[in-house]
């Protein structure tokens, strides 16, 4: 049951929810990932590879939060739950115990590669059905590829 009506047809509806879906668990686990990376950084360089988690954290937070009032706009119900986020996250779990800053940022190129990758899908599945759900996922995305190169650059 839908109360709000999409002006999308009930199949680019269906392609768009799915995207919209998807981005919304991707963004959802990459910051708990970011999160439980940020607690359990140590090395040489813990300080700045602390602060950069927080700022991954805080840009897919906002953007996970803009992916689901968007899906909210078309009549689509987001499901940010634990139980779906677990089952369908296109990111590798984390193990626990302390990560070394060198692993650590590690992680994080993983995580944001595999987040990448699956968001380019999208953009592409949302095109021709809903060009604005499209212009937000070019827009995060590129947000994601900027904490992607960065993460890459600690390494180096």
């Amino acid at each position: 049951m839908s109360v709000v009506k999409s002006p999308l047809s009930e199949q680019d509806r269906k392609t768009v929810g799915d995207a919209l879906q998807g981005a919304l668990v991707d963004l959802v686990d990459l910051s708990l990932v970011a999160k439980q990376v940020h607690w359990t950084v140590v090395g040489p360089r813990f300080r700045s590879v602390h602060l950069q988690l927080d700022e991954v954290v805080a840009s897919a937070r906002l953007h996970a939060d803009a992916v689901a009032e968007r899906a909210s706009a078309l009549g689509i119900a987001p499901d940010g739950r634990a139980e779906t986020v677990a089952k369908t996250s296109g990111i590798d779990a984390v193990g626990d115990g302390w990560n070394k800053d060198t692993r650590a940022v590690q992680i994080l190129v993983a995580a944001l590669g595999a987040v990448i990758t699956r968001m380019r899908e999208r953009v592409q599945a949302t095109a021709d059905p809903d060009p604005v759900t499209q212009d937000l996922l070019i827009g995060l995305t590129g947000d994601l590829e900027k904490h992607h190169w960065m993460f890459q650059a600690e390494n180096a």
